[in-house]
């Protein structure tokens, strides 16, 4: 059983995002600027937020954050989305997600320039994608796919199961994962909350990808020997443990499916840290004028 390192490969890439940065710099070009939308007060959503941040210091990126609090509306959201998709300055930005429930939030989504679309969210970035043209990926999906290239897991006519058929993580990696591309190649299965017999589907499974914010869904007597495991949950459970009383769990029983694994990621320091570095990639990419719709 080996371990998949999401922090260590984050580390590698941001190290090589950086000396791009540089070299950019060399020739007299500006620093690649990301900014994002907060929305409230949301713990996740601020520690995210914060570790983006943190994340484009490192990379030699510029940064910018807009606060708003809870009670903002959609329309004033929505001249601010206006305002910087037209600001030159800007090569990409997000909407961090969720938003209140009082704000539409695919409105949103569908308002931020394709171009500009780092998160990889608007129909314009995920419709290429779906037919394999260049465009922003979704962060979590590509950050999967990255660690499964660096890590060289085979994924050619493999099974893979994907639990979860969200439209950040799921359907995108879904599709991502069946591509005629490397890693890619792969007969894909969807499980999700209405599936019959999750159980019987997944011990089938060469590549489990668990996405569906239940802690602890997937246990050993769900998976065969060999498997290969990406945790994709995030969910925040009470923990007397901990000094914030709470810990991070992820959506597979770790303890129980390790020792049946081949390659596996932990919860948190797995999946998490490619997300961010992804997204700066995407900025990355945006700044270069690389990816058009």
């Amino acid at each position: 059983m080996q371990i998949i390192d999401g922090k260590k490969i984050a580390d590698e890439i941001k190290a090589e995002i950086k000396e791009e940065v540089s070299r950019m710099l060399e020739k007299g070009q500006r620093a690649p600027h990301l900014a994002a939308i907060l929305v409230g007060h949301d713990g996740g959503s601020e520690t995210y937020v914060a570790n983006k941040v943190k994340s484009c210091e490192q990379a030699g990126f510029q940064s910018t954050l807009i606060r708003y609090e809870d009670d903002v509306t959609g329309e004033e959201l929505l001249q601010r989305v206006h305002q910087l998709n037209n600001d030159a300055s800007i090569d990409g930005f997000i909407v961090q997600l969720p938003l209140p429930k009082h704000i539409d939030e695919q409105k949103i989504i569908e308002a931020i320039s394709p171009d500009k679309d780092v998160d990889g969210f608007h129909p314009a970035n995920v419709g290429r994608m779906a037919i394999g043209l260049p465009c922003f990926v979704s962060a979590t999906p590509a950050g999967i796919i990255e660690l499964l290239r660096r890590y060289r897991i085979d994924t050619r006519g493999k099974h893979c199961v994907v639990l979860g058929r969200s439209n950040i993580v799921g359907k995108p990696v879904s599709l991502l994962m069946a591509q005629k591309a490397t890693p890619g190649d792969a007969t894909v299965t969807i499980c999700h909350s209405r599936t019959a017999n999750i159980a019987d589907i997944t011990r089938q499974a060469d590549i489990i990808i668990a996405a569906l914010g239940q802690p602890e869904f997937l246990t050993a007597d769900m998976v065969k020997e060999g498997v290969v495991v990406i945790d994709v949950g995030t969910t925040r459970v009470p923990s007397a443990e901990t000094k914030s009383g709470w810990k991070l769990k992820g959506d597979v029983k770790f303890d129980e499916v390790a020792p049946k694994s081949s390659y596996i990621t932990p919860v948190p320091g797995g999946v998490g840290p490619m997300t961010i570095v992804s997204l700066l990639r995407n900025t990355l990419q945006a700044a270069k004028t690389t990816v058009k719709s």
